[in-house]
């Protein structure tokens, strides 16, 4: 099987506990990358809501150089634009806008340390935009809008999760190109703001989006233990709502308590089988574990952004 996971915040374990990307008490590590005949995995460097301003540029360089040298030690190629998936491939994020400030010069700063996605928020507010678990939702700022801009010029993709409704829709208002939620499911299954609505997942879908499913107990059960039932739940309603060739996978590994059944990336091909003994097609199945997200890359990295 082919495999693209649109989110993991290994690379931000490995930088704060001083280890690798191919630390086994990981949930995710590059020994793993024998279960796939391909692989693209996106490494997020998280920037937490509570770190002080003047400590994410440099956990955010750390993260980069982490990357750079683990690429080459444990052999994964790290993506630039234009690029076409290789047998192995890392995939450079930031989740979390507060290490913009108010500097829209970072952003092309990113896109110079090949990052390719920017998860706007966190959980809370940044002068960016308001996060999920924001108590006074203001949605996209002026800054923000500016910031929007920027990143579709530099050809960075704008992530969604983790951020308000409000802020969500001013986003699909404004942005020129599609954007993605890299790690979010479904609320009608799972009521949670973290979630997407149906409509928020269709305005992604209809924009030429990804969406990745979130392995996060929390995000996929409301009640009682989550288990790996719960992951084909919420695809079962993504798919639905005509997501065929929307639907991702977004795991949150070594950011998330993971649902039972599910113990790591080893656990990724048990989850294919499951899918497989629900009579979903191969051809469905590689759609969704990789060329979904595979094609959504090529896709933006290819298009002509008029501003």
């Amino acid at each position: 099987m082919r495999y693209f996971d649109l989110h993991c915040d290994t690379l931000y374990r490995a930088v704060t506990e001083n280890s690798s990307l191919n630390d086994k008490s990981f949930h995710l590590y590059s020994d793993a990358s024998s279960r796939f005949a391909k692989w693209t995995q996106c490494f997020a460097i998280w920037i937490r809501d509570d770190i002080a301003f003047d400590k994410t540029r440099e956990i955010f360089y750390k993260a980069a150089e982490k990357l750079k040298k683990d690429c080459e030690k444990y052999g994964f190629k790290l993506y630039e634009s234009g690029d076409k998936m290789s047998e192995r491939t890392a995939v450079f994020t930031v989740e979390g806008g507060r290490l913009i400030g108010s500097d829209l010069d970072m952003i092309s700063e990113l896109a110079k340390n090949s990052v390719k996605i920017l998860t706007l928020t966190w959980n809370g507010d940044n002068n960016i935009a308001c996060g999920a678990l924001s108590e006074n939702d203001m949605g996209l700022t002026e800054f923000g809008r500016r910031a929007l801009i920027e990143l579709e010029r530099n050809k960075i993709i704008v992530d969604v999760s983790h951020l308000s409704d409000k802020s969500f829709y001013d986003v699909a208002c404004r942005a020129e190109a599609p954007f993605i939620a890299t790690h979010s499911n479904s609320r009608a299954v799972c009521k949670n703001k973290r979630n997407l609505t149906d409509e928020q997942f269709k305005i992604i879908r209809d924009r030429g989006g990804v969406v990745g499913i979130n392995f996060h107990r929390y995000f996929l059960k409301k009640n009682g233990e989550a288990d790996i039932s719960d992951i084909l739940r919420h695809c079962e309603h993504f798919l639905s709502l005509g997501g065929e060739n929307t639907l991702s996978i977004g795991s949150d590994f070594d950011g998330s308590e993971l649902p039972r059944g599910i113990s790591s990336v080893e656990s990724i091909p048990k989850l294919y089988e499951l899918f497989l003994r629900e009579n979903y097609p191969e051809s469905l199945l590689d759609k969704l574990f990789y060329s979904n997200a595979a094609n959504f890359f090529e896709t933006f990295d290819n298009r002509d952004i008029l501003l």
